[in-house]
């Protein structure tokens, strides 16, 4: 519990203090109108303490400073200075409700005030500390019975006992059922915490993913086309007297594939983000030259399908085209049909192998082998002979290329070797057929 109360738990401190004291000095004037005439306690109803006349039974110092006060008037003061300890029930509530019941020995009047002790107790307190104060505070009519009549107790007088049990049963359940509820809410609230810690955890984590998705994908996507965009560049800066029908090749091959990279980004941003309704797409510049077309009314360019093991003849002419000596070399299951997973991951990863043959082996054959079948899977062999020192072009790149290959086939469930083998360096994947 806190030691700050708020605003509106002060004023409810407060309205509850006064309430009590007004019902406490209620109380000590009908103890006093019940002492107007003869003290028997066998015709005074009991309730939370026994009922006896200031300055008998015990007679402590307190006592006797209230006996000689006028009659009823140090009644009434003990019941206000007992409300008054309410103030600081949500601090001390055990050690309240022990001084009022203590209180309660001297005067009974203090009975409203002990009622609401309990009830902050049994709300603010362990279950065993409020059972061991709910039985000091049931015990002490039982034991004024006992001790009055011994064995001679009369039936109507176990109505005592009962009414005292009850008054001090309701505000115990009224403050355990507060305090569960209590518990109930803050277990709530931690949950829907918890909830909310995670989903933003996983949305982090969603978005991560994506973004790691989208890198591989630009990767996959560009770097083929930029590399090609890279060699005929150079080929045209290291021999700018060439035939006009060299240099006219090599311009539309660096059209060709820069119109192509660019439709490519396209197809890939289609395929990773998918434009909320109302939203406006983010067009790309278009390329200079031809192109496919867009159908008269269409808003968006169409996304490109996502390129299967199907494609690597068209990839094998454009890497010809660009001056690579490229052997291809295919053998499918008839009748059967790649899954698209399966077809998409081969085509990446030999795409990636053609784009460092021509970065860092340029002019060295290439052979590329792939094997499909239902029953031993999908094998992809890139193979090209180790570049002499000192002959690699400067195509820029990260070297981040192959690691997120390893990572496309280990999320497809196969696995992807590289290394030199002999004179020839060597890309080796696995990919199953159900991936």
């Amino acid at each position: 519990m806190s030691l700050t109360r708020t605003p509106s738990e002060k004023r409810i401190d407060a309205a509850v203090t006064a309430l009590a004291g007004v019902l406490a000095v209620a109380l000590a004037g009908a103890l006093v109108a019940v002492r107007a005439g003869t003290y028997d306690p066998s015709n005074v109803p009991m309730f939370l303490f026994p009922p006896r006349p200031v300055g008998a039974g015990l007679l402590s110092p307190l006592d006797r400073l209230l006996s000689t006060l006028p009659a009823g008037s140090g009644e009434a003061l003990l019941a206000l200075l007992a409300s008054g300890l309410l103030w600081w029930r949500r601090r001390w509530p055990a050690t309240v409700a022990v001084l009022l019941l203590a209180l309660g020995f001297v005067t009974p009047a203090v009975a409203a005030p002990a009622l609401v002790a309990l009830f902050t107790v049994a709300a603010l307190r362990p279950v065993r500390v409020t059972g061991w104060i709910a039985t000091a505070a049931a015990l002490p009519v039982p034991v004024h019975i006992l001790a009055t009549y011994g064995t001679h107790i009369r039936w109507a007088v176990l109505v005592s006992p009962l009414i005292t049990w009850a008054l001090v049963a309701a505000p115990v359940g009224w403050g355990l059922f507060v305090r569960s509820r209590r518990m109930l809410v803050a277990s709530l609230t931690e949950r829907a915490r918890r909830a909310e810690e995670e989903a933003a955890r996983h949305a982090r984590e969603a978005q991560q993913r994506a973004r790691e998705e989208i890198a591989r994908e630009m990767h996959d996507v560009l770097a083929h086309r930029l590399s090609l965009l890279s060699v005929q560049a150079g080929a045209l800066e290291f021999s700018p007297r060439s035939a006009p029908e060299r240099l006219e090749r090599a311009a539309g091959v660096i059209r060709a594939n820069a119109h192509e990279a660019l439709q490519d980004l396209r197809g890939v941003i289609g395929v990773l983000r998918t434009p909320a309704d109302g939203e406006a797409e983010t067009e790309l510049p278009a390329a200079d030259g031809p192109g496919p077309e867009r159908p008269a009314g269409q808003e968006h360019p169409v996304e490109r399908p996502q390129p299967v093991l199907a494609d690597l003849e068209r990839l094998a002419r454009e890497s010809r085209a660009a001056g690579m000596e490229l052997t291809l070399h295919q053998v499918i299951a008839e009748g059967r049909d790649l899954p698209a997973l399966a077809g998409r991951t081969a085509y990446r990863i030999v795409q990636e192998g053609l784009t460092n043959a021509r970065k860092h082996a340029p002019g060295s054959p290439v052979h590329v082998e792939v094997t499909a079948d239902p029953d031993t899977g999908v094998d992809i062999i890139v193979r090209n002979a180790l570049p002499a020192p000192r002959t690699a072009t400067e195509v820029p790149g990260g070297g981040h290329g192959l690691i997120g290959l390893a990572e496309r086939a280990a999320l497809a469930g196969g696995q992807l070797h590289h290394g030199p083998a002999g004179d020839d360096y060597l890309l080796q994947a696995w990919l199953p057929w159900s991936a």
